[in-house]
């Protein structure tokens, strides 16, 4: 199995999706987890990175991590911020930005590939693709949920400083 990152469905001959080897997908969302809590600084930056770092394969499965673009929690409200986030983002992970905070040494080129395609992805997604569905059933807090999908307060890994999903650290999940 692999994971795949493509435009919206009615949009994806415009640019062309991401394909990574599984372990490839484990490193690209983690360099952005990475990257996304060092500079976040509203909440929506925040969830945008815990969205991400939820992407997590050790918890969620092998193969089932891949999404195309609008499955992601945009706001149509401040998409512009969001997708301005999302762009320095990945200039700061492509950058290497806290990748020190890796156990390992990933195959660089590889992942700067991957990030490089997303970016031309994220640029060419635009406001009108914004299913705020997803958002809005993304971010609903169950009653009694004691593992609320954006964890309260938007705590960090203490050994890692990363915000933590509702599956914990994705780094402390994949052994770093």
């Amino acid at each position: 199995m692999a994971n795949s990152v493509s435009m919206p469905r009615k949009t994806e001959s415009v640019i062309e999706s991401i394909r990574m080897s599984n372990g490839l997908t484990s490193v690209f969302i983690e360099v952005l987890s990475i990257s996304g809590s060092m500079f976040a600084k509203t909440n929506r930056e925040r969830e945008m990175t815990i969205w991400l770092a939820q992407q997590d394969q050790s918890i969620v499965g092998i193969g089932t991590v891949g999404f195309d673009i609008d499955e992601m929690p945009w706001t149509i409200d401040t998409f512009e911020e969001e997708k301005d986030f999302m762009l320095r983002m990945i200039s700061n992970t492509i950058k290497g930005t806290g990748w020190e905070k890796l156990s390992y040494e990933p195959r660089k080129d590889w992942v700067i590939h991957c990030l490089e395609q997303f970016r031309l992805i994220i640029h060419a997604f635009d406001k009108q693709s914004v299913d705020m569905n997803n958002y809005l059933e993304w971010s609903e807090i169950e009653e009694d949920d004691d593992r609320p999908t954006i964890p309260r307060g938007y705590p960090k890994c203490v050994k890692h400083e990363i915000y933590l999903s509702c599956h914990g650290c994705i780094l402390c999940n994949n052994g770093s």
